[in-house]
């Protein structure tokens, strides 16, 4: 049964840094995109980065990019958002997800399966 869970979300100040896992057991990373989404309170959740395992294409929306670092270790099974110079209008819960198709034809990709989230709060 494929089963995921992010971790890494927290209360930081503006311009720090942290890390968001995305932790996957009974599910092989391959011929998958991966997907983090956010939402921000009162608006709709956005596709911010994606990867994918089969061709390790990668894409960040505009808000996150040269900011935010998304990659994957096989060893460990786990997808990573690394996210510098945070801002308070990146204040959200932050969702990994599986991707409907294996490539990444932007940051927001079809989704199949979603994690269960992780708040990331950035005050300013």
């Amino acid at each position: 049964q494929v089963h995921f869970v992010e971790s890494g979300g927290g209360l930081v100040q503006s311009g720090g840094s942290l890390r968001l896992s995305c932790v996957f057991s009974g599910f092989t990373l391959e011929y998958v995109a991966i997907g983090w989404f956010r939402q921000a309170p009162g608006k709709e959740r956005e596709g911010i980065s994606c990867i994918s395992t089969m061709d390790s294409t990668t894409a960040y929306a505009d808000s996150v990019k040269g900011r935010f670092t998304i990659s994957i270790d096989y060893n460990k099974n786990t997808v990573y958002l690394q996210m510098n110079s945070l801002k308070p209008e990146d204040t959200g819960v932050y969702y990994c997800a599986t991707g409907a198709i294996s490539t990444c034809v932007g940051p927001a990709i079809p989704v199949n399966r979603w994690g269960q989230g992780t708040q990331v709060t950035v005050s300013s």
